[in-house]
Order: structure tokens, then sequence, then C-alpha cells
């Protein structure tokens, strides 16, 4: 299988369009085909700076890597299509010479009058009705249109199954626009064809355009690949498509929360796709093997950035802690600066089973680096009050004084405590856990004790 993904550099890449990518890759991968990148840059005016660089950043960070495209090359390069305008033009004159291309001679206020004129009579406008008899020879600086006859279509899509549409689908389209450049609709057909691409795989916005684009197959004499209708990526309420105008994340922000590129590529396959089983953790081998068109639903699929948390934590949990140590480099709180690479890997050793996400990192380990700023008032609550905590903490001074401050050691020494105190493990463990932390949520209190260290727990507990 030949496979393409061709994106717009129009923004940052979100995630509705990577699955595209991915379900792409993941056919090329497993029929030892090819995966193809290649830019549709022919709309000028929408193209961001640095839209480029993102798309191949963004796959590149996923591990989905191209076979052929730009920085790769390839034996139909140039793979950006501002850089192809030659191919299309030659396609167009020859549609011009069979007579199945014409040169639009209406002015925008012109095409505008036909349109009123159609809702008016509360019919769909369609150019076909206003094809001029005698259209001018095309110079190139008019919109150049296909010639395209109007009838039902009716096509196997490998996702949707048999799909039939009306002749009221066919239109004369432009195929090259009045500043030189083709539009996608016809740009993709040539390059699809040119590239010996076998399977398209596109989003479901674009199923009504596919008979027009069978129908530009057709007067060129040309095979059409399969076509693969893709369901939409919803957001989280199932009611939208996931899109950047309704706040989809661009994927490389996850990349900066910290989140592995491991689970994005496992979180992004289910969406839409299962292999008939109740597996949800795929190694990347697995999803190669496994995935299939027949598998991908016809509904949209929800984009639930919670189960993509719990995917992530997961495969932060695989990791070993050398991974994980090196991984988290750059999310230390500034504060952890000061304290060499041990320390902040018996730290990091404490949160490996419980973090998310790796910039959860200052939030979760600040304590471990600054003193928290708390007084004695703050450890008290309806069971305990102020004068039960100072007794508390003056107890547990005297007892860690005593302690070698091993994880084992503080358990006996404060269990016992509790024992002595007539209290209970929650209330003393609390006060002592938010005295030395400012957190009631921490790692096991003897665990962080130890980690902290003899000097700085007594310290703060001493700052009370």
């Amino acid at each position: 299988m030949r496979t393409r993904f061709a994106p717009s550099p129009t923004g940052a890449l979100h995630s509705g369009v990577v699955r595209t990518a991915l379900f792409s890759w993941l056919l090329a991968q497993q029929s030892n085909g090819q995966f193809i990148l290649r830019i549709e840059d022919t709309d000028q005016k929408r193209e961001v700076e640095g839209g480029v660089g993102n798309i191949k950043e963004t796959l590149r960070w996923l591990g989905l890597e191209w076979q052929e495209g730009p920085d790769v090359g390839g034996p139909y390069a140039p793979y950006l299509q501002s850089q192809r305008l030659e191919k299309y033009k030659q396609v167009a004159e020859e549609l011009i010479a069979k007579g199945l291309a014409y040169a639009d001679p209406y002015t925008p206020e012109e095409l505008q009058a036909f349109r009123e004129k159609a809702q008016v009579e509360k019919r769909p406008f369609l150019y076909r009705d206003h094809r001029p008899e005698s259209p001018p020879k095309w110079d190139g600086s008019q919109a150049l249109r296909v010639k395209l006859e109007p009838k039902d279509w009716s096509w196997d899509d490998a996702i949707m199954g048999k799909v039939s549409m009306g002749p009221e689908m066919i239109d004369d389209f432009i195929i090259i626009k009045a500043d030189g450049f083709p539009t996608y609709n016809f740009a993709h057909i040539v390059d699809d064809h040119e590239m010996k691409i076998t399977h398209i795989l596109r989003s479901q916005e674009f199923l009504s355009s596919i008979p027009k684009f069978l129908a530009t197959h057709e007067i060129l004499n040309w095979d059409s690949p399969v076509n693969a209708t893709a369901p939409q990526v919803m957001d989280e309420t199932g009611r939208r498509k996931l899109s950047k105008r309704h706040g989809a994340k661009p994927v490389l922000e996850y990349r900066e929360m910290g989140f592995l590129p491991d689970a994005i590529v496992n979180f992004l396959a289910l969406i839409g796709w299962n292999d008939g089983t109740d597996q949800e953790i795929y190694s990347r081998q697995e999803l190669i093997e496994k995935f299939s068109l027949d598998r991908v639903q016809k509904s949209g699929g929800i984009f639930d950035e919670r189960r993509l948390v719990w995917f992530n934590g997961h495969y932060i949990r695989k990791l070993s802690l050398d991974e994980l140590y090196r991984l988290s480099e750059k999310f230390w709180p500034e504060s952890a600066k000061a304290y060499d690479d041990n320390y902040r890997r018996a730290v990091l050793e404490l949160f490996h089973e419980r973090l998310k996400f790796l910039s959860e990192l200052p939030e979760l380990t600040g304590y471990f680096f600054s003193d928290p700023k708390i007084d004695i008032e703050k450890l008290t609550d309806s069971q305990t009050d102020e004068t039960a905590a100072r007794k508390f903490v003056e107890a547990t001074i005297a007892e860690l004084g005593e302690s070698d401050f091993s994880e084992a050691d503080l358990e006996q020494r404060m269990r016992g405590l509790v024992d002595r105190l007539a209290t209970k493990p929650g209330a003393l463990f609390k006060v002592i856990r938010m005295g030395v932390t400012g957190s009631t949520v921490a790692p096991g209190l003897f665990e962080t004790l130890h980690v902290i260290g003899k000097e700085r727990t007594l310290d703060r507990l001493k700052a009370l």
C-alpha cells in the first residue's frame, strides 16, 4: 500500500487531523508499503509561518516517519504542491484541449447574482447551469473550471461501505485559481495519481466531495485509489467535531505538558477503531499487526482527554526510573536545580506510580525543594485542635531526633508514638505530613520523611 498524509500548513496539527495520519501510517507499515508526506500549500493566504515545520515536528515526535516527502525526497519529488505548479498546469491544458475545462468569464458580482437568483427560486446554485457558450481563451489570469456532466455515483468506501449520491453533487468546480495556484480538489487528484497512491484516508467532512473527485478521475481516464472515509473525532461533548476553533490542543502542546508519544499513539488509534476485543494497551507493533479498515466504526469517536491522561499514566509507569528521569529533565521546579541527581531521583521514585504527566512535577514535588510556608493553625481540623497539634509536633520532634531516618525506623517510631499519644494514625500522620510538606496529599509519610531527610524534617517541624 502507498498511503499519504497531505495536510495544509494553516496552523499547528491537532489530534483529529493526526488520527487520520496515524491510520494511514498503520496501513503502510502493515503492508511493508510507503507512507508519504505531502504538503498541500496551494492556499497561500491561509498558510501560517512555521506551519510546515510544525507538521514535520509533530509526526517525528510521534514516530510517524514518512518514507517519501519533505527532507526525505523520493521518486515523485517535490512534495510541496507550491513547487508542482507546472504539473497542474500541464494536466489543466490537456483538459482544455479535450474541451473538458474552460475559463470562468464571470465577475464575483455576476456569480453572486446567480446565487441570489437560485435562492429566490428556492433551488440549489449550480455553476453548470451558467456555463458560458463561448468561454474566453484561458490565459492564466482567470479561474479555470473543469466540465463535469451530472450523473449518479456509487462506490465502495473501505470504511463506510456502499455509498451512493445523486447528480446534484456534481458541478463544474475551479481547478486553477486566478492566482495560478490549483485548488485542493484538483491538485490532490493529480498528485495522488502521479505518486501512485493506493489508499486515501479522509475525514468524514470530505465524503460529499468524493463524487466530483471520482468524476474528475473518470474524465482523465485515471483509476481512483481506494477511498476510506474515517469517522470524525468529536469533542468531549460528542456533539461537535474536534477542531482548533473549539479549543483542540495542538499535539505538540501535549509534549510540552509531558505526555509520551506512545501514549498519544495508543489513545488516538482507539478513537473509532478496535480489534473486537477489550484490549486497551497496544504496542506500536501490535497496532501495526492488528489494525484494519473494516474494524473502523462508521460513527464519530470521542476525544476524552481524561482517558488520554489515564493512558499516559500507564506508559509513565512502564518506564524505568532511568528513562523517566531522563525525560523529566526540563520539568523540575526551578528550586530543584540546587539539588543533586541522587536526591531528585529519590524524589521522582516516590511519584513514579502516581505521575500522570510530567508537567505535574513542580506542583507535586515543590515541597521537597522549598520549605513550605505554614503555621500551627493550619494543622488543625474538626478532630485536632491547636493544643493537640502542638503536642503531636513536639512529641514527633523528640522521637525523630533519635531516629536514623530509615523508612523502617521512621515507621516503627511513628506508630509507637500513636500508641503513646493515645490517638489515631490518621490524626497524627496528617498533622506531621502537613507540617513537613504543607500538603495533605503526598506519597507515604515514612518514604517522604526519609527522602527529605532528618535535618530538614526537624527544622520544618521546629519552625511551626
